[in-house]
């Protein structure tokens, strides 16, 4: 990068703000999996919406493309640059402020930079829940989360992300600020902007802020670790216990023996809730007022009755709050557990989650004998993430990706739920969506981006 152009960016964010050497940017441009990595201009930290619209506008003069980044917590190579062109790294994580808590009108607004631990205990502190959750609460940022239009654990009864959010500030891709933070939950004006760049992925705008919806804080929970004979009964038990309890039920978890293996060798400290018994696994849990015994009174009975039924097999329900993290501790380290292999973030209406684990294991096995499946995630959402052997199969992921991408379109789903594109499916997608789709999203692209400076070579 020229002296003139650094000294420009200096007098935006601060000199300390303008990172160039490659000690210092190298946790920027490469992503979390270690997949991706390509050099930047620069790492620029600025620390207001102000900040963040003149490096825009900066780099819209001078035609360099902008990176927007949160935590670097993605899976799909999305916040990192691409290396194909002159880029800047645009690091929010000092626009980190919670702006206002209305707890009279259940929201928050928070900026882009906030960790999401960070939105959660500050709606606990006013006696609300932040719904959103998920496993890299603790670093990843809203302005990312929003910008993948996360998942996370609670989808199942509060939705995604962009089901959490009222309004948005964004910095458009000319450093003009468009100021939606409507806390409404009625805006019937027109067409509602803000949902073009939830999901996005920094690729229409740079999200800065988000008013956030707000929900009752739950005083009971109860959680249960339950072995199911398969996929298809975990369904069946999911038909059961929403028919009987209804919106308490408020995630549903699957897991695969292979993913609670993985974890057991991984975490010396885990313990396995049910030693030795069964192949499938569900986590359930539900939340209400009142108290945690009559909750988890509640979730036994109905328990019960799925024996009688033989749609669940055992279960151990937890009698404290230590017993209930033990479980959560070992569907959030299944990620890491097994980390090195053909990763798949696949949805598929909830009553066909059983066919797509069953067609592509048989698939798999056909064409990879032996290679291990590590099958987990939203069930309650119709969301598998779905990983198949071990690093030495990373070089064949696209025989892999083929197999998987096809039984999850012969079964009308999609192949990324909820954790994006980025690079990693930018190319997978033209296969797998359809034409007039593509040209409504590149329309809309060339409309507000028509330069491709904003995260170019990530989505289209």
């Amino acid at each position: 990068m020229d002296a003139r152009l650094q000294a420009a960016f200096a007098a935006i964010v601060g000199a300390p703000h303008v990172l160039t050497d490659a000690a210092d940017t190298s946790s920027y441009t490469r992503d979390w999996r270690r997949q991706y990595a390509a050099p930047a201009l620069a790492v620029l930290r600025p620390d207001t919406t102000t900040e963040v619209a003149a490096v825009v506008a900066l780099c819209a003069r001078e035609g360099v493309a902008v990176v927007p980044q949160g935590g670097n917590t993605g899976l799909s190579g999305g916040s990192v640059p691409t290396g194909a062109r002159r880029e800047i790294v645009l690091s929010l994580g000092r626009l980190n402020r919670i702006r206002e808590v209305d707890a009279l009108n259940d929201t928050i607004t928070a900026e882009a930079g906030c960790v999401l631990a960070q939105v959660q205990k500050a709606a606990e502190d006013a006696g609300r829940l932040f719904a959103l959750s998920l496993a890299a609460e603790g670093s990843c940022q809203v302005g990312g989360n929003l910008s993948t239009n996360a998942g996370g654990v609670n989808v199942l009864r509060y939705g995604n992300a962009r089901e959490q959010v009222l309004g948005l500030e964004v910095v458009l891709p000319d450093g003009r600020v468009w100021n939606g933070l409507r806390a409404l939950r009625k805006d019937n004006t027109g067409y509602d902007l803000k949902q073009l760049f939830i999901g996005a992925e920094g690729t229409l705008g740079v999200i800065t802020a988000a008013v956030l919806r707000l929900q009752p804080r739950p005083s009971a929970t109860a959680t249960a670790w339950v072995c199911v004979p398969a996929p298809a009964q975990a369904v069946e038990l999911l038909a059961h216990v929403h028919r009987r309890c209804g919106e308490r039920v408020s995630a549903f978890e699957l897991l695969s023996r292979p993913c609670v293996d993985a974890v057991l060798r991984h975490s010396p400290g885990a313990r396995d809730p049910l030693p030795g018994r069964g192949a499938w696994f569900v986590l359930v849990e539900m939340a209400d007022v009142g108290t945690d015994a009559q909750l988890a009174e509640l979730l036994q009975r109905e328990l019960a009755e799925a024996f009688d039924d033989g749609i669940a097999v055992d279960a151990a329900i937890a009698k404290s709050g230590a017993e209930r993290a033990a479980m959560w501790a070992i569907r959030e380290t299944v990620p890491e557990a097994q980390f090195a292999n053909v990763k798949h973030d696949v949805s598929v209406p909830v009553s066909r989650v059983p066919a797509l684990i069953e067609r592509a294991g048989a698939a798999l096995a056909a064409a990879f004998p032996g290679a291990p499946v590590y099958a987990f995630g939203h069930i309650g959402d119709g969301n598998i993430h779905y990983n198949v052997g071990d690093e030495a199969l990373i070089g064949r992921r696209d025989e892999v990706n083929r197999l998987v991408f096809g039984v999850v379109d012969a079964l009308d789903g999609s192949i990324s739920a909820e954790h994006g594109l980025g690079q990693l499916k930018r190319e997978s997608v033209r296969e797998h969506k359809a034409a007039l789709e593509l040209e409504l999203m590149r329309a809309l692209k060339s409309a507000l981006d028509p330069r491709g400076l904003m995260n170019p070579g990530k989505v289209l």
